[in-house]
């Protein structure tokens, strides 16, 4: 199915948010936030079904100074 990836159409056989933050993070998903449609969705919901044409945003924590 195709989603818009943090600003980019992509396609994906993801069909929850677990599943596609698995797929992009090589199951190290410590320091990830997920949006979905302008919603965070907390790491106990990743369970929620993404459907097709979703606005999805994961975001990665990285460290700075």
């Amino acid at each position: 199915m195709f989603i818009n990836l943090n600003g980019t159409t992509t396609d994906t056989a993801a069909t929850t948010v677990a599943q596609l933050v698995d797929q992009l993070t090589d199951s190290h998903p410590d320091g990830v936030a997920v949006a979905v449609d302008g919603a965070v969705v907390p790491r106990s919901q990743w369970d929620t079904t993404i459907q097709p044409g979703a606005q999805v945003d994961v975001l990665g924590a990285v460290q700075g100074g």
